[in-house]
């Protein structure tokens, strides 16, 4: 889905990717090319604009007619996550509700001290655990009579859908125990390019 600017910038990206993973010749009499191979992946890729004010509920809804009557998977995109998909469409099929969210818990940010008589210091954990709540970790499978629950464009697909499918029982969590990393700040996207460049991105997996 596009956004603005930044869509076209995406539709360029997808329009030109095929002669970019290909060696090619190109004929600079006639302008021809011909492609001796390529790596470019075997995919389709649907790329619909759907608005600048459009939020996260309404975009789901205005790319409908794209999606099948099959349940598809459905993510944020700005989150990394080593979730088996295989186990959470699994878990999906076994309930029979309409929406299946992935449960996280997310570290602590800071370090833990455990103070003992005075100032001294019992124990320290860098970054544990957090207070064990479960939060929505962004990765989703989702039935397309879920998208009913969705008004319009301007419906939060996290407020107002999840919380009325959660209302008549068609939400359920997949808890996720594994890694799971939001980029929601410059801290964050280095934290996560550290791990890439030091060959320990626990997500990748191919």
């Amino acid at each position: 889905m596009c956004l603005g600017y930044k869509g076209y910038i995406i539709k360029e990206f997808f329009i030109n990717y095929f002669m970019h993973m290909s060696n090619i010749t190109v004929d600079l009499r006639d302008g021809s090319v011909q492609v001796h191979d390529s790596q470019a992946e075997p995919w389709k890729v649907t790329l619909v604009d759907t608005g600048v004010h459009t939020q996260t509920g309404g975009r789901i809804k205005r790319v409908r007619e794209y999606l099948g009557d099959q349940a598809f998977l459905l993510t944020y995109g700005d989150g990394l996550a080593d979730v088996d998909l295989r186990e959470l469409v699994a878990f999906h099929r076994a309930h029979g509700g309409l929406v299946t969210v992935t449960a996280v818990q997310p570290p602590g940010r800071f370090g833990a001290l455990r103070l003992g008589g005075e100032s001294r210091v019992e124990s320290f954990m860098e970054k544990p655990p957090g207070d064990g709540a479960w939060i929505n970790g962004g990765f989703f499978v989702v039935d397309p009579q879920a998208i009913d629950f969705i008004e319009g464009d301007y419906t939060y697909w996290e407020g107002e859908a999840l919380s009325a499918l959660a209302a008549q029982g068609h939400l359920h969590a997949f808890r996720h125990t594994g890694f799971w990393k939001a980029m929601d700040t410059l801290r964050d996207k280095r934290e996560l390019e550290t791990l890439w460049e030091q060959g320990r991105a626990p997500w990748k997996s191919w």
